[in-house]
């Protein structure tokens, strides 16, 4: 990896070269109006971008997804975020490591780095603020005093609105590939593995336990993307938010080992899922975060339902079939 020798704010690993966060995601779907009612009853601000929708949440501008209308539901591009002083450093980078750049896609307005993973889905490396967290964010738990009642009416319970995407699972064909590629050419690290099924990888610069996650598949697609909220009420009052939208299937509430974080998962109309999550593990800009290779009983989560049976199967793959 390029060696820098500078030093930076407490935000920035000195001296080394990394993307800083997950941007947003990208993916194409073959009903635009289904995802846009989807992703607003789960509390995001669906906006039109010419033929596309920006997928937002209400507390900044943000831009963390990106709907295009398509034939099937798959994965069109993940971006990530550099510090603006950096572009440059990365080109030659990507260069210098044999990854042949290309021209943005047709359609889609860039001034950054666009060149493909070892599955070949479009990355873009982009000159962007950093949103990944400079802190954890923890999940809020309220208690009341003797005497005094602690629930909300339920008449009273509040629209649930995540407050940032936090990071994507995708199905990969070759889960060491993934971690060898995203590490060499991006300058992601390892947080923990389960063998060659599923691995977690986390920012140089400060992030959540992890920004992207690889699980093995017969074919690249998206299994979940995870969306922020402030507490374990609200994970709940998401799931009930949804089932009352129509949309009952999903996985939990439960809590995973690998990343600590709460969660439940509502399935997507073409077999994904969004999660809700809170109070996952953080990764300070100056800890090396010793990875772990877990047993797959100790990979997945330490209480909650059963998943579904299909939860690991991959449905994008199922349509590029087709």
């Amino acid at each position: 990896m390029t060696q820098i020798k500078r030093q930076y704010g407490p935000a920035r690993r000195p001296g080394e070269l990394g993307v800083h966060s997950l941007d947003h995601f990208a993916l194409t779907v073959p009903d635009m109006e289904k995802a846009r009612a989807f992703y607003e009853a789960f509390g995001l601000d669906a906006r039109s971008e010419g033929n596309a929708l920006g997928l937002q949440t209400f507390n900044g501008l943000q831009r963390w997804g990106l709907l295009i209308e398509g034939p099937t539901k798959r994965m069109h591009h993940l971006s990530f975020g550099v510090f603006e002083d950096e572009l440059d450093l990365f080109k030659r980078h990507v260069e210098s490591v044999g990854v042949a750049l290309l021209d943005p896609p047709a359609g889609i307005p860039s001034n950054g780095l666009w060149f493909r993973d070892h599955d070949g889905m479009l990355i873009e490396l982009r000159a962007a603020p950093k949103t990944s967290p400079d802190a954890k964010s923890s999940g809020q738990f309220q208690s009341s005093p003797p005497g005094v009642a602690g629930a909300p009416k339920r008449s009273q319970s509040p629209f649930i609105r995540p407050t940032r995407l936090a990071h994507c699972l995708l199905f990969t064909r070759d889960v060491p590939s993934a971690v060898s590629f995203y590490s060499r050419v991006l300058g992601l690290r390892l947080s923990d593995r389960s063998g060659d099924d599923i691995a977690f990888m986390h920012g140089i610069h400060g992030s959540d336990h992890h920004l992207i996650a690889f699980a093995r598949s017969n074919a690249p697609g998206l299994h979940h993307c995870s969306w922020d909220v402030r507490s374990l009420d609200e994970i709940g009052l998401g799931a009930m938010q949804m089932v009352g939208k129509g949309y009952r299937d999903g996985w939990g509430l439960g809590r995973h080992v690998l990343g600590s974080n709460y969660f439940h998962y509502v399935r997507d109309p073409w077999g994904s899922y969004s999660e809700y999550s809170c109070d996952m593990d953080y990764i300070p800009v100056d800890q090396n975060w010793i990875a772990g290779n877990h047993d797959a009983e100790d990979a997945f989560y330490v209480w909650g339902p059963n998943p579904p049976q299909d939860w690991t199967h991959n449905h994008e793959a199922d349509q590029q079939k087709r």
